[in-house]
């Protein structure tokens, strides 16, 4: 391999001549990458968006920055914002369990007894490890009313992908779905990593699905480092709010420890556990309810967030 360093040294043979020509090619390399890669990030063009949400205060529900208004209009949801289901006085007080599920290490099927027990169904955003591994644990999802749904097969980061790419995904879920497992899936689908773009919500939007984010989420995806049962039990009941799609990991630990408890004293505040057919079927509000937090396009830097988002605190989704 030619050694650059070795050949620019001084007290090497070469003369300037040709030290001169090897960096005039190396920075016309540098300069042909570069032009390459705008070309291809201008091509893309589309905003890529990373789901945060602001935690708001007294059970209120979330309010957001207008950034995201365009995804009402591309079947996008992430809160029953209907009327009568937005203040904590609602007399039809309502959340809607979801939960990101790509493996089983145990936790899951502990999740699955707790919501059997408290007679509680949810939405399974699943991914292609779990079914073709774990086909029964699936099959049991659908077979005590959860809705099993579609994260992705692999979980990788759709956005700038054409229609074409988006749909061979989704498609390879869900027919995997139906011959591993015999189950039908929902046309519901939850962006890997919470990272999207317009050009992937018209996508998805076009193939049939709707696409689900969340109000609620807190750090739960790290196995190494689970939150106190105690502290996250707290989290999760000081920010409930009425309307509240509330993403949840299975494979949490803590998770599996706490919801039992949770559920039982939602269930005591007068909550009923509504399904993503509800939350979706009627008209709902353009007007955002999650507040952003990173914001990027595919040209220029990734936007900073605010103080007070950092002092609030806002929780994404990582690895299901």
């Amino acid at each position: 391999m030619f050694d650059i360093k070795k050949r620019w040294s001084p007290g090497h043979p070469a003369d300037f001549s040709g030290r001169t020509a090897c960096k005039t090619a190396v920075l016309s390399c540098l300069t042909l990458c570069l032009a390459f890669l705008l070309t291809v990030q201008a091509a893309a063009g589309d905003t890529v968006y990373n789901w945060y949400c602001v935690h708001a205060r007294n059970h209120a529900q979330p309010r957001a920055d207008s950034t995201f208004d365009f995804i009402a209009s591309l079947d996008g949801y992430y809160i029953d914002n209907r009327p009568g289901h937005t203040k904590p006085e609602d007399p039809d007080k309502v959340v809607y369990l979801t939960f990101d599920a790509g493996y089983e290490n145990g936790n899951v099927e502990k999740i699955l007894d707790t919501l059997k027990a408290e007679g509680a169904t949810g939405a399974f955003f699943i991914l292609g490890n779990l079914v073709t591994s774990n086909p029964d644990l699936v099959r049991r999802m659908a077979d005590e009313g959860h809705l099993v749904c579609n994260h992705s097969y692999a979980h990788k980061n759709m956005t700038g992908w054409s229609t074409e790419s988006i749909a061979q995904e989704l498609t390879r879920l869900d027919d995997a779905c139906r011959t591993v497992a015999g189950v039908e899936p929902a046309k519901y689908f939850r962006p890997p990593e919470g990272k999207f773009d317009a050009g992937m919500l018209k996508a998805v939007q076009a193939l049939g699905y709707k696409t689900v984010f969340w109000s609620f989420a807190y750090a739960d995806w790290d196995n190494g480092r689970q939150p106190d049962p105690a502290a996250a039990k707290k989290k999760i009941l000081d920010n409930i709010h009425n309307g509240a799609v509330i993403l949840l990991h299975p494979t949490s630990a803590t998770n599996a420890a706490v919801l039992g408890d949770v559920l039982r004293e939602l269930k005591a505040q007068g909550y009923r556990f509504g399904t993503l057919d509800e939350l979706t079927a009627g008209t709902q509000s353009s007007e955002t309810v999650c507040e952003t937090g990173t914001q990027t396009t595919q040209t220029t830097k990734t936007t900073k967030m605010t103080k007070r988002t950092r002092r609030k605190g806002m929780y994404g989704e990582s690895n299901p």
